[in-house]
């Protein structure tokens, strides 16, 4: 029997799909684009139905999606195929999807803010015998800058730290108003095996309507900078391939998140899923902006190429080129769900 954190997990990465599909389709039928199909999932049609010249449909497996525009084909005589619109209308439509993604990503992380509060850049504890306590930083201290980073939220802190162990920081602060600045080298601590400042942070700041706003963008600049530092440290080798998650991954982590938090009410629940689809909406919307073929990025390179030059690429080169990289697209993603199942049940 399938659990309920299984079935929110479908619920959350379709509905996300889904949002993200909705932007290329939006922006397609703003421009007067022909949509040939839009569909949720993968594999053989469940749903099917064509309304004025598209077919909607749900497909088997609750994962991808797609809107298909005939943006791989040549260009006919109709004034509604996607080739014949200018350049900047097409780039409009590539770029919605991810666009959309940030979007969702902002909505969800409001509501959660307006639910929980913010977390500010307040230290709450100095620990003797750390870098933080020796420069003299105390508690009530508000985090400013850290390398020049702009800090708005203290995971920003613990999220810098990791992803810079041991690294020299210069850190801009704020102590009884005034702006201080102290460079700081974190110190091993020997039980954790983990490089630290010494200092800690506690307690949320309950928001009204503005700062829920305002920290709902925090929020998703924060998941959005964790995504590219973690690219960052895939593409320098810090973290390995094998370290990847997939949608298999990705429905036992809420399927675990479920479970855990169930224990302590609705509320929990809603706010521990909420944090989930920041992560993931966010990250899809970086992950299909990176260049690579086969993804909106890589398109969108396609379409600058030829904003700049005045002049398609032939379609067919072009079609090539995203046949190469969703077959090393698929390659990866197989892997991938190979690691996760291995992660999971092994």
């Amino acid at each position: 029997m399938i659990g309920l954190g299984i079935i929110f997990a479908i619920i959350i990465f379709s509905f996300i799909v889904f949002f993200h599909e909705l932007g290329h389709f939006s922006l397609a039928k703003k421009n007067g684009i022909d949509v040939e199909e839009f569909a949720i999932g993968m594999g053989p049609n469940l749903f099917s139905k064509e309304y004025k010249g598209t077919r909607y449909c749900i497909k088997l497996f609750p994962v991808g999606g797609l809107c298909m525009m005939g943006e791989d084909e040549e260009a006919t005589d109709s004034p509604t195929n996607f080739n014949n619109k200018s350049v900047w209308a097409r780039i409009s439509v590539i770029a919605a999807g991810p666009v959309f993604n940030f979007i969702l990503a902002f909505v969800f992380a409001v509501i959660l803010v307006a639910m929980v509060g913010y977390d500010k850049p307040v230290i709450s504890s100095v620990e003797e015998g750390y870098p933080a306590y020796e420069a003299g930083m105390e508690e009530g201290d508000v985090i400013l800058k850290m390398n020049g980073k702009r800090i708005h939220v203290f995971r920003e802190i613990n999220a810098y730290n990791q992803f810079n162990q041991g690294k020299e920081t210069e850190i801009v602060f704020l102590h009884e108003g005034e702006e201080k600045s102290v460079t700081l080298t974190p110190k091993m601590d020997k039980e954790r095996n983990y490089y630290r400042f010494g200092i800690g942070g506690g307690g949320n700041t309950k928001a009204n309507v503005l700062t829920a706003v305002q920290y709902g963008v925090y929020e998703v600049k924060f998941w959005i900078c964790t995504t590219l530092d973690s690219l960052r440290m895939l593409v320098t080798g810090k973290i390995g391939v094998d370290q990847l998650s997939g949608p298999v991954g990705i429905v036992n982590v809420v399927d675990d998140t479920y479970q855990q938090s169930k224990s302590y009410g609705l509320y929990m629940v809603a706010v521990q899923l909420l944090n989930i689809a920041i992560l993931l909406s966010a990250n899809l919307g970086v992950m299909n902006l990176l260049p690579l073929p086969a993804l909106d990025g890589g398109r969108l390179v396609f379409l600058a190429i030829e904003a700049v030059r005045r002049k398609r690429i032939p379609p067919e080169k072009e079609g090539y080129v995203h046949l190469v990289g969703i077959t090393l697209l698929m390659a990866l993603m197989v892997f991938v769900m190979f690691n996760d199942i291995k992660r999971i049940f092994f």
